[in-house]
């Protein structure tokens, strides 16, 4: 377990670490031809756009399973209401849904649209 624990933390400042090697290579270029290299803008975005996307699928899987669970428990335990407790569990899973869906959105922002690239140049 220690042992899997340093591989992941040495993974981890790795890929956050190589985005600044390739941008000091590309800094001169970038000086001495005026242009911006934004190179650690989208490695950073990238990172945490999975990093967000990753963490919403991970809440809204244990919220539709919780849901899901309790759907099928109520439904055990009185069979006559299914119909009300499965229209409720719908209502439920697409809010639930619409979670990941948002983050979704936010990540595909953050890559394509660029809101700072303002900021950056």
């Amino acid at each position: 377990m220690k042992k899997t624990a340093v591989i992941l933390l040495a993974l981890t400042v790795l890929c956050l670490m190589a985005p600044l090697a390739f941008a000091e290579e590309g800094a001169a270029a970038a000086t001495a031809t005026k242009g911006t290299s934004n190179i650690l803008y989208y490695a950073l975005a990238a990172l945490g756009c999975g990093l967000g996307i990753g963490l919403a699928a991970l809440g809204t899987g244990i919220g539709q399973g919780i849901g899901l669970g309790g759907a099928c428990e109520g439904v055990a335990r009185n069979p006559g209401a299914s119909g009300k407790i499965t229209t409720t569990l719908i209502i439920g899973l697409a809010m639930i849904e619409s979670l990941a869906i948002y983050a979704l959105v936010v990540v595909l922002i953050l890559i394509f649209v660029n809101p700072f690239g303002k900021l950056l140049q």
